[in-house]
């Protein structure tokens, strides 16, 4: 294979490969419409329809990287859910109910937290391999605007959030 031939199949494979990622990456895309119950019976509903910002994460009881992360989504809900922040924890189907309940209780959370039994929230979310923790911020105007798996940059995560009660 000549060396002109390797550059052009790899440049169709760096733009076939981005071009996918655009395609099936959820952001900029509209946030499902769901109606989600919390673990208190609450309904909460997506997009929010009082068009706020929301972070949705998706977390399982033994996901030690969910553990680290916890305190940092607790303490941005607690500085920014009076400015219109929502915050939604997310469980995996694989929890027991009776761990995610525990979780909530020893560690305070403050947010609400849904559990996804039957995985219709995955599936609505579009990952069809569950990662943890995976997290979606929803802009007020209902698009996803971020997704990211693994610990999420806080700062960031943050000022974007700030970006958007402040407009």
């Amino acid at each position: 294979m000549k060396r002109n031939d390797i550059v052009i199949a790899l440049v169709m494979a760096t733009i076939i490969g981005a071009l996918l990622y655009v395609w099936l990456s959820p952001e900029g895309k509209n946030a499902p419409a769901l109606v989600l119950e919390t673990t208190t019976g609450a309904k909460i509903t997506l997009p929010d329809p009082r068009k706020q910002p929301v972070l949705v994460s998706f977390w399982a009881t033994t996901c030690s990287t969910c553990l680290k992360e916890m305190p940092h989504l607790i303490e941005l809900y607690r500085e920014l859910h009076p400015r219109g922040l929502e915050v939604i924890g997310v469980s995996m189907y694989y929890d027991p109910p009776i761990q995610v309940v525990e979780m909530i209780k020893r560690r305070n959370i403050p947010y609400p937290v849904v559990m996804d039994l039957d995985r219709k929230i995955l599936t609505a979310f579009g990952m069809q391999t569950p990662l943890t923790p995976t997290t979606f911020l929803i802009s007020p105007d209902g698009r996803i605007v971020l997704q990211k798996s693994g610990i999420i940059d806080m700062q960031h995560l943050r000022r974007d959030i700030e970006n958007m009660l402040n407009s």
